[in-house]
């Protein structure tokens, strides 16, 4: 598991680890809490796993996505589920059908993790208010996270072709006798031929009349346009690679704009 967050479930933190490869596990430990304390979490988890409800929903999941789940194992403790003495562990359930569904981890996040799946089969156990809740915040986590992976991902987007474009202004654009202003202003100036060919203003009118909004002009942008932007950066470095006029360079950009909308 390679990222920890938590949730707040009526006033109960829950962890949840995260990884591209194992999915998303939720703490049974944390939320057991939720009903009746640290101290008795272990036995609601372990109440919990023993009855056959619970053996032949973990069983059915393991099935569809462990293909090495030990089905006669898991045979054998289903056939006890229900006497008196059958008790059961998630160790035990872990060691002895090589299930992939629920996991044990010790020190610093430690306690009983299961899939989201199962997880919220196990918040039944705390009670259906509970687990309605759980369902909504792990939604909502995971709707906070496609954010903030788009709003990444549109940011290198826009990154693509950059250094290429700053470079070409650099060399063709730039006299060395400028002073480090002067020089900020040559590269504004050829931003906003980007800015006025692909938005139809500068950096500044967009800054005047969004003055209730942080950040600049690009950081609102959608994928399509910036899409649009990182190819106009490369054209764009070589029409001045070729001493193209800026007037030029932003009629020619200004028509490739209009040809992607």
């Amino acid at each position: 598991m390679s990222k920890k967050e938590t949730i707040s479930v009526q006033g109960t933190e829950i962890t949840v680890l995260s990884s591209s490869k194992e999915g998303d596990y939720i703490s049974l430990t944390d939320m057991a809490n939720a009903k009746e304390g640290e101290s008795r979490a272990a036995d609601i988890i372990k109440n919990w796993i023993r009855t056959r409800t619970t053996l032949e929903f973990l069983g059915a999941w393991e099935q569809m996505y462990n293909p090495d789940f030990k089905v006669g194992e898991f045979d054998h403790f289903k056939m006890q589920a229900g006497l008196p003495s059958f008790v059961l562990s998630p160790g035990q359930w872990i060691e002895k059908t090589d299930a992939k569904g629920i996991i044990v981890k010790l020190g610093k996040y430690g306690g009983t993790y299961a899939h989201k799946d199962i997880a919220f089969e196990f918040g039944s156990a705390i009670n259906a208010v509970f687990r309605l809740f759980l369902i909504k915040e792990f939604q909502r986590l995971k709707e906070e996270e496609q954010k903030q992976l788009g709003w990444s991902a549109k940011r290198e987007l826009a990154k693509i072709n950059y250094h290429i474009h700053t470079s070409a202004v650099k060399h063709n654009l730039v006299p060395a006798t400028l002073t480090p202003q002067q020089t900020s202003i040559v590269y504004a100036s050829e931003g906003d031929v980007l800015n006025v060919a692909l938005f139809g203003m500068t950096a500044k009118q967009w800054r005047d009349k969004n003055a209730n909004l942080k950040g600049n002009i690009r950081d609102y942008a959608s994928i399509n346009e910036l899409i649009c932007l990182s190819n106009m950066e490369t054209i764009n470095a070589v029409l001045i690679n070729e001493k193209v006029p800026q007037k030029v360079r932003l009629i020619k950009l200004n028509c490739l704009g209009k040809k992607v909308y």
